[in-house]
């Protein structure tokens, strides 16, 4: 028996598992491309190349769906707020990561569930239990450590965290948009948007990039694609509430490679802080599953 067949054969559950995990180790793998390129490179020239590189990926994707139709939307501005956020988010990593170990921001960055959750009930007006109060409070006491306020605070850790706050932002577009927007087309202006407003800061910021760098910036557009593509495939297998943890396993990825490139090693704050973000993170995920199949 094949790996082919095996594959097959298992359950939903276990291929939507696999392929969450798959996907943080794409988005590990961009964030350890983007502080590859160096600091010398601007962040807003790497989000610029990262977008022009997966608008050309997803062309063929787009046309095979159904080209000019297919992209047709009755919302317009939600994607463009959306895609807003997602920018401001990207760029902000961007800088981080450039700054810092990559455990490190990827541990601030795990406080996206914490986050999403009070801006749900801001802006969608949804009803938390003291259940989820609580994990929302510990989880966020868990950014504090991460962040190391005792020390002297990167300002990159402020980017990290703006970052984070953004990407907790474009969840709550996501949900507006609902199930109408196909998230091939989601993610298509989300870069188109990312490449226009992008583009006009290139002739300030522009550098000519080495072959190394371009072949950088080819592997950044190529891991936010298939992570994107890895994603959507986990998500349409299983509930959320089943592949979301998953995402956790971005932090040992993101220390795995701290270690073997750059010989670093997050600091205690850095562990403790991030495993009290998932706790309350995985917590918050099983308990919005446990009330949505009450509902």
């Amino acid at each position: 028996m094949n790996l082919v067949t095996i594959y097959k054969n298992t359950s939903n559950n276990f291929k939507a598992i696999l392929a969450m995990i798959l996907a943080v180790f794409c988005v590990t793998i961009m964030s350890v491309q983007a502080k590859l390129v160096g600091i010398e490179y601007h962040a807003v020239q790497i989000t610029f190349a990262r977008a022009m590189v997966v608008i050309i990926l997803l062309l063929p994707l787009i046309y095979k769906l159904g080209g000019i139709k297919f992209l047709k939307t009755n919302k317009p501005y939600l994607h463009f707020f959306r895609s807003l956020a997602g920018l401001t988010g990207n760029i902000m990593f961007f800088l981080a990561f450039q700054r810092l170990p990559v455990a490190d921001v990827t541990v601030i960055s795990q406080a996206v569930p914490i986050f999403s959750c009070i801006f749900a009930i801001i802006f969608l007006n949804e009803i938390i239990g003291w259940r989820r109060w609580l994990a929302i409070l510990i989880g966020f006491g868990g950014v504090v450590i991460a962040i190391n306020p005792t020390g002297s605070i990167a300002i990159a850790s402020i980017y990290a965290l703006i970052g984070t706050l953004m990407w907790s932002t474009t969840i709550i577009f996501l949900r507006l948009l609902g199930t109408t927007e196909h998230p091939v087309k989601t993610v298509f202006y989300f870069m188109l948007v990312s490449f226009i407003l992008t583009s006009f800061f290139q002739p300030f910021l522009w550098k000519e990039p080495s072959l190394r760098v371009i072949l950088l910036f080819i592997g950044l557009g190529v891991s936010a694609f298939l992570t994107q593509l890895l994603m959507t495939y986990a998500l349409q297998k299983a509930p959320a509430s089943i592949v979301s943890p998953f995402n956790y396993t971005g932090i040992v990825w993101a220390i795995i490679f701290d270690y073997l490139i750059w010989n670093s090693h997050p600091i205690i704050s850095t562990i403790v802080g991030g495993f009290i973000i998932t706790i309350s993170g995985i917590y918050i995920f099983k308990r919005e599953a446990k009330i949505k199949s009450i509902k």
